[in-house]
């Protein structure tokens, strides 16, 4: 195979690759091992999803329906570049027998339109509008890997993780913020042996470019843009996005930034002094010249001082997670929340927020007992040690490969306690096994 995310090369025979496939499919289930003729990227995702409990006779969940869906829908960003789906893929997959699926970056399926007998035929396996198609939910899968690994993919027959998905074959690509970066989703086109070819892989590539470029014709220009964008979860140094321009901060920069967005009605030197050094002989005249720094960064007009503020309004996604955990909208909470705020920043204000924000979020899907948003935080690198919600996990998800990923890390944190000297493993903090650099606790 000269391209390993292409599943069939060009002349290849479909039945018999059929036939290896699930041969294999069959030895990996059965003994956990992955013949050869399996593509990496197939055999890398099939490791995934067995890690994540899934198990090959399962049913995809379906997690919104009707007005939850109808509202979720309506404000996700790809609602806007639907026309573009449909104008390059909607006949294509009507008049193909095929469908068009758009999922969001949880791999939660928002649109799924196309011939009317395949959607009858996709419905019967929860292949529809808010269903979890994520590798932790229904194991490999074109948009559940594509969000995975971040890249298109082409997934074919029996390469399908649960067995009622295998007689499907699928290619998707994942759609990104062109301003952040930021994966917002997948577009998707699923439908029989046919769509087994590369043309399919690099005709959903094309209409993902496609979206990504009509997103930044639809973004608001820089003279009317009227706020600040403010990334700072899961990375140690934020980006800014101002009047149209992306600006990369340095660790002290993004922390004070952070800051300033949270006090909009700005900090006093001392204030700052306070919130990002834990040293107290630090010298305010090295915060000054930071500022100074910040300021000539940013450009006129931005950061006034006396006291330290922006001057125009900052959208920060800390305050996006805020916001709706405040109202209840875990799910949409959980999907904003991309990793710990700044995780290698030691400043107090900085470690209080992150503490803060992430322990809400981790007692919010635990009181939601969601077990597909329970897996998503196991799996990410700030969760995978998360010991709290490995035990909510186990409670509603009790799969023999969640029940040993927990027995292992209560095993750890009984073997650290011991070392220690602690006698008491059922006081000690749940989650204390987590690296300290991801942990919320951090």
């Amino acid at each position: 195979m000269t391209d390993p995310w292409v599943a069939l090369e060009p002349g290849a025979d479909p039945a018999e690759r059929v036939r290896i496939v699930r041969r294999a499919h069959k030895a990996f289930t059965e003994a956990g091992t992955v013949p050869r003729p399996v593509r990496s990227v197939v055999a890398d995702s099939w490791r995934r999803s067995a890690r994540a409990g899934v198990v090959p006779d399962g049913t995809a969940n379906v997690e919104l329906t009707d007005g939850d869906l109808g509202s979720y829908r309506a404000e996700h960003p790809l609602a806007r570049v639907m026309p573009v789906f449909r104008e390059l893929l909607g006949t294509f997959a009507a008049d193909g027998e095929h469908l068009l699926a758009v999922c969001d970056a949880q791999g939660r399926l928002l649109w799924v339109e196309g011939h009317p007998v395949m959607r009858r035929k996709a419905g019967r396996m929860n292949f529809v509008p808010g269903a979890r198609w994520s590798e932790t939910s229904v194991g490999t899968n074109a948009p559940g890997t594509a969000v995975a690994v971040d890249r298109a993919v082409q997934v074919f027959a029996a390469e399908h993780f649960f067995r009622r998905v295998q007689p499907w074959t699928c290619a998707a690509a994942p759609v990104h913020d062109p301003r952040t970066g930021r994966m917002l989703g997948a577009v998707d086109i699923t439908g029989g042996d046919r769509l087994a070819h590369p043309h399919s892989l690099g005709f959903v590539q094309a209409v993902a470019r496609a979206a990504e470029s009509q997103l930044a014709l639809l973004a608001p220009p820089p003279a009317t843009a009227g706020t600040i964008e403010l990334s700072a979860l899961g990375r140690d140094e934020a980006q800014l996005v101002a009047g149209g321009r992306k600006v990369g901060l340095s660790r002290r920069h993004s922390e004070i930034l952070v800051l300033l967005a949270r006090h909009p009605e700005g900090l006093t030197g001392d204030e700052l002094l306070c919130a990002l050094y834990e040293d107290e002989s630090v010298s305010p005249v090295t915060l000054r010249a930071e500022l100074t720094r910040l300021r000539r960064l940013l450009g006129p007009g931005l950061l006034d001082s006396r006291p330290y503020r922006l001057t125009t309004p900052v959208e920060s996604d800390v305050a996006v997670v805020e916001r709706r955990l405040g109202t209840g909208a875990v799910t949409a909470a959980a999907s904003a929340y991309t990793g710990p705020l700044l995780p290698g920043s030691g400043a107090p204000a900085v470690v209080r927020l992150r503490r803060r924000l992430a322990d809400g979020l981790r007692a919010a899907l635990i009181a939601r007992r969601d077990p597909d948003l329970l897996a998503d935080w196991t799996h990410a690198p700030w969760g995978e040690e998360d010991l709290d919600v490995w035990r909510a996990l186990a409670a509603v998800r009790p799969t023999a490969a969640v029940r040993a990923r927990l027995s292992a890390l209560e095993s750890e944190l009984s073997a650290t306690l011991s070392y220690s000297g602690d006698p008491s493993p059922s006081t000690a903090p749940s989650h204390s096994t987590a690296p300290s650099h991801w942990t919320a606790a951090s």
